[in-house]
Order: structure tokens, then C-alpha cells, then sequence
């Protein structure tokens, strides 16, 4: 996606900033230079288009197409339309201007080469006619070739927004502050640019891990889905590994801080975003190439249409002009300047929608080879959403309604993933009292007088529980 020169878009960032609230910076600062350069192309686009609606009444050549001859001629109109023209050009052809430049100094020619060609060849021409040379006028020309750009760069950033918008998402995942366990034993609050390497933290449930570290102490299931994509929490003990930006279920975790910055999980994926924005496919090569190639050939033609009517025609110069900036005109593709900003487009949101994240696109591309695909886990193809999926009552005195409805209500307290999904089976409930989490293995609390234990099957083993 880069037609236009991008280059300093895509560098910012690449050196992973050294703290969590620099990254949020990052996301937040991203998206508003992304929409900068979205609005500046919808502002350019929608105000040549209003300036090039007069260009096209006032455009001799038009007049004649629809019929109306020199009725809408008058004292002065060729300067009118010079200088409508002239704001069109200068205004909404600079970002192709200034891209012109920046290829030049590259030495790369490519589609802003050919547009800022076309555009100028149109625009000198014309204002010589209009001040004294035999010829035609092609300012309707240059306005119309100006809009149908503007509006491909600006579909096109668009698509790069929508991509620039998953880092602002993925920063949130950060809490503002974590809970640092002092050497007393006491926590206090600070932000997450305070925290060091070996720092210890307290997450309480419920709350997002401030960084990367080991547990040091306590037990909890992490929903890590956001992250790793895997739907089930995950048990954590002392001696596990935690992510930050990660979700602590019911317990309380004490967490030594082993990774900031760079070194995050966080700030790779976000690495990895960046590289899907800065990726151009074979088809935006191939184009970017292409236009190269026609810049040289439509120079080429042009210049051989000249010589050719001055020298072997026999014609005038201002006849031989006329025919050769017409070829270089006419050589400007307006459809490949629409064609790659809407494929990139409805590539990137249709993946979107889909929620797929474009690493490289020319895999991306790749993908329609695909005959088959494997998948490393269960999880992989699951929504992350739990259920019951099947009742079996060991005691003959309960139904499954009262079982499903005395689990509904102990677990109607409970954070846990897996209690939403208990507590959807059953709109009835009873008074719980003396409500309490087993850490890592379920809650039990007293209902109609009845001690009510809803645990995992690793309870079971621990109490030699037998179930059947």
C-alpha cells in the first residue's frame, strides 16, 4: 500500500517502545495519524469535486458533447476555468505532487510518477492555450483524473485505518496501573511505566495482568483467548507463566515481572500488526511496477508523437503538441489507480469481519491454493462459549431441572467462564449463603440448607470422590 510514499507511517514504532505506557501511547497515537491522512484525502476529494463541477460546464469541448455549441460561452470563461483549474490541480493533485517528488528521489517511477505526469502535461498545456496557444483544453480532463485518484488513495487509507485501529485494541488490553507488592507486604497503586524488571504485583480477580511474569503465589484460572486465541482459561500455579493484558479469573495471584516493553508477548503481536500493514501484495507490486513501465512508455510515445507529426507529418507544432500531450494524457490508467486501493480494501475488511489478522499479504494471496488445512487444536474451532451439554442425576430423590437449578444458583456468584454457562440453563434460583471459591477447582456454598459443591473432575481425585 504504497502508492503513495507511506514509508513514514509504517516506520513509526518498529523500535518497540521500552514501556507498557509508551505502547499505549503507540496505539492511541497510531490510529490518529492514520485518520489524519484519511480525513486530508476525504477533504481534498470532496472539495475538487466541487470545484470540478463548474470545470465541466465551463469545458469547451463538453459543450459540444452534450449539444449546447457556444451556448454557454461568455467574455472571460477560459480564465475562469484556468483558474478553477489551477486550485484542482494545485490542491487536489498535491498529494500526487508531492509523491512524484519522493519517487523521484528514489529513483523509483511508479503510479505518482504517472499521475503527477499526466496532471501537469494536462494542466501546462491547457494554461498555454488559454493564454495564447492554438489548441484544445484538457482541464476537464485533469480534474476528473484528479478525483477518481483522490478517491482510490482514499479508499485505500481506509483499509490501512481499519488495520492501523487493531493496535489502539490490542494497547487497551493493558490496565492502567498494577497493584505492587511493597517489601512489607503492603500494596501499593502505580502506573504501569513504574514497574521493573523481578517487581511484584497483586492481581485480584477479575483484573487484567499489568505485564508478562511467573506466579509466584496463589491459584487461578487467566482467560489468555484475547491473546493466544486459546478459549479455555487456563489454571495457573505457582510456577506458571502469565501474559500480560490476560484476564485473572477467581483467585488472587501474586506475579513476579519477567517481561516489559519490547520483550512482551503484547508488544510482539503488535509488531506482527505492523508488518501486516507494511506488507504489499504481488498485486500492488505488480502494479507499482507497471506503472513504472508505462511512465517510461507513455514519456517514449509521447515524444515519438511529436516528432513524428512535426517532423514526418509535416504539421505545425501547436498541432503536434496537442497529439502528444493527448498520449501521455490518455496513458494514465484511472482504473488501475482505482482497481489495487479497492482490492486492498475489500481484502482487508472482509478479513476483518472474519477476524483474521494479515501477516504477510502475499500469503494472503497465496491462500486460494489452499487444498487443505490442520488445525493444532480443539480450541481452534470452538467459540470459547460454555454450555451443558448433557445431565446425569445420580441421586433418584432430584430431577435435572431442581440439579441444573441448585448449580445455577451457587454458581450465579462466580466470575468464572464456565458459571455463565451454568447459570444460562436455569431461570430458577434459591438463597446461597456462605458463598466460596475453591481456587482453581470450583465453589460450594449452602442452598435450602444443603451443602452444594459444583467442582472440577480434579476435585473429585483430590477428595477420592467417586462419581459412579
Amino acid at each position: 500500500m504504497e502508492k503513495i510514499d507511506h514509508s513514514h507511517m509504517h516506520q513509526m514504532g518498529h523500535d518497540m517502545p521500552e514501556d507498557h505506557s509508551h505502547m499505549q501511547q503507540m496505539g492511541h497515537d497510531m490510529p490518529e495519524d492514520h485518520s489524519h491522512m484519511v480525513d486530508d484525502y476525504k477533504r481534498r476529494l470532496w472539495i475538487s469535486l466541487a470545484a470540478t463541477i463548474p470545470i465541466l460546464v465551463l469545458s469547451p469541448m463538453l459543450q459540444m458533447f452534450v449539444g449546447l455549441g457556444n451556448q454557454l460561452r461568455f467574455f472571460g470563461d477560459s480564465y475562469l476555468l484556468f483558474a478553477f483549474s489551477t486550485f484542482v490541480y494545485f490542491y487536489g493533485g498535491w498529494p500526487f505532487l508531492k509523491g512524484f517528488k519522493d519517487e523521484l528521489k528514489k529513483r523509483k517511477p511508479g503510479m505518482m510518477t504517472l499521475i503527477a505526469l499526466a496532471i501537469s502535461t494536462a494542466y501546462i498545456y491547457s494554461s498555454v492555450v488559454v493564454f495564447g496557444l492554438s489548441g484544445s483544453i484538457f482541464f476537464w480532463e485533469l480534474a476528473t483524473l484528479i478525483d477518481i485518484m483522490l478517491l482510490g488513495h482514499w479508499i485505500e487509507m481506509r483499509a490501512v485505518m481499519g488495520a492501523s485501529r487493531a493496535l489502539e485494541e490490542l494497547a487497551k488490553m493493558m490496565p492502567a496501573n498494577a497493584h505492587k507488592v511493597l517489601p512489607d507486604g503492603s500494596h501499593s497503586d502505580i502506573p504501569l511505566s513504574a514497574l521493573m524488571i523481578e517487581d511484584k504485583v497483586m492481581v485480584k480477580p477479575g483484573e487484567k495482568i499489568p505485564a508478562d511474569g511467573a506466579v509466584l503465589d496463589g491459584e487461578s484460572t487467566v482467560d489468555e483467548s484475547m491473546l493466544t486465541g486459546e478459549s479455555m482459561p487456563i489454571v495457573k500455579l505457582a510456577g506458571a507463566s502469565v501474559i500480560g493484558g490476560s484476564i485473572n479469573g477467581e483467585g488472587s495471584l501474586i506475579v513476579q515481572v519477567k517481561k516489559l516493553g519490547k520483550d512482551s508477548f503484547l508488544s510482539q503481536v503488535i509488531s506482527l500488526v505492523k508488518e501486516a500493514q507494511a506488507s504489499k501484495s504481488k498485486t500492488q507490486d505488480l502494479a507499482s511496477r507497471f506503472a513504472g513501465w508505462l511512465t517510461i512508455i507513455a514519456i517514449s510515445v509521447g515524444v515519438v508523437t511529436l516528432l513524428v507529426w512535426t517532423l514526418a507529418m509535416k504539421m505545425d507544432f501547436a498541432f503536434s503538441i496537442e497529439r502528444a500531450v493527448t498520449v501521455m494524457v490518455i496513458a494514465c490508467p484511472h482504473a488501475l489507480g482505482l482497481a489495487v486501493p479497492l482490492v486492498v480494501a475489500v481484502s482487508t475488511a472482509l478479513a476483518g469481519r472474519n477476524r483474521l489478522l494479515i501477516r504477510d499479504r502475499v500469503a494472503f494471496e497465496n491462500a486460494r491454493k489452499v487444498q487443505a488445512i490442520i488445525f493444532d487444536k480443539t480450541g481452534t474451532l470452538t467459540m470459547g462459549k460454555f454450555g451443558v451439554t448433557d445431565v446425569v442425576v445420580l441421586d433418584g430423590n432430584m430431577d435435572k431441572e431442581e440439579l441444573l437449578a441448585y448449580g445455577a444458583s451457587i454458581e450465579e456468584s462466580s466470575e468464572h467462564p464456565i458459571s455463565k454457562g451454568i447459570v444460562s440453563t436455569s431461570s430458577i434460583r434459591y438463597p446461597v449463603e456462605g458463598f466460596q471459591a475453591i481456587p482453581g477447582k470450583g465453589v460450594e456454598g449452602m442452598v435450602n440448607g444443603k451443602m452444594v459443591k459444583v467442582v472440577s473432575p480434579g476435585f473429585l481425585k483430590e477428595q477420592e470422590l467417586e462419581t459412579s
